[in-house]
């Protein structure tokens, strides 16, 4: 999230935290927010703190208050802030938000860099979870989150693929050449039909380096056999159905064979 946006949901939280009671931790999207995870901001986004039980439900202006049985969740410090862990919020976060977004979150929870969780935490959650409210929508996005990735558009160009009939990619596979060099990381991979499917963010156009290697490693790609389709944040609706179409027809080519039903 932006570090401005970061800065700010956390001052509200250091100013209420001055008046927490010893029972109250920060909850469900102020916890995801404070963890990191890729959430939109909102200019009236309350503060989200929970009381674990007995203990009455937090009151006070801009404060969403929820309760907490005991050991419903793990709690942590987090530059000094009482909060409910990246992995519970998420848990928590079932009942609010869309499955496809719970998976980009999952796969930011799991992802290749400094992964804050492990696949199989998630899942030791949502069975914690069982019960409440959200726990459907949780279980589905459970068996579609995937380790490895590197950020909520590599997630939603995944989806997108399947979602349009293709087999699912392996995610961020090491690519090498014929003497066994690594040539570069490919996104999204079908290794055994050689193509590629790669999103490229901004830094791919107004980092000079960047796209010097991306030139480079590109042709790399070609010469070794593989076929490379990329997206950017312009593909969407017809355009982006064009280039799922694009990523079909080189599938084809390369041997693959749909099933009946697709």
């Amino acid at each position: 999230m932006p570090r401005s946006a970061q800065v700010s949901i956390e001052q509200r939280c250091r100013a209420y935290a001055a008046r927490m009671r010893d029972c109250e931790v920060f909850s469900h999207r102020t916890a995801a927010l404070l963890h990191g995870l890729p959430l939109p901001i909102g200019r009236d986004d309350t503060i989200h703190v929970s009381a674990v039980q007995p203990h009455g439900i937090p009151r006070a202006a801009g404060v969403t208050g929820h309760r907490l049985r005991p050991g419903g969740a793990a709690i942590v410090s987090v530059r000094g802030l009482r909060m409910v862990s990246a992995v519970d919020a998420w848990c928590q976060l079932g009942g609010e938000l869309p499955v496809r977004r719970l998976v980009e979150l999952g796969d930011a929870l799991v992802c290749r860099r400094d992964p804050p969780a492990a696949l199989d935490e998630l899942a030791d959650a949502v069975a914690r979870h069982a019960g409440h409210r959200g726990q459907r929508a949780l279980r589905a996005a459970l068996e579609l989150v995937r380790p490895g990735t590197d950020s909520p558009a590599e997630t939603d160009l995944r989806l997108d693929l399947v979602a349009y009939g293709l087999p699912e990619p392996l995610v961020n596979v090491p690519i090498l050449d014929g003497s066994g060099h690594l040539i570069g990381i490919g996104d999204l991979v079908y290794p055994g039909f050689r193509v590629i499917v790669e999103y490229d963010g901004g830094h791919h156009r107004e980092d000079a380096r960047q796209y010097a290697r991306d030139v480079d490693r590109l042709e790399d790609l070609a010469h070794a056999g593989w076929r490379v389709i990329r997206f950017n944040s312009s593909h969407r609706g017809a355009r982006r159905t064009r280039r799922l179409e694009r990523v079909r027809e080189a599938l084809l080519a390369g041997g693959w064979v749909p099933d009946v039903a697709t």
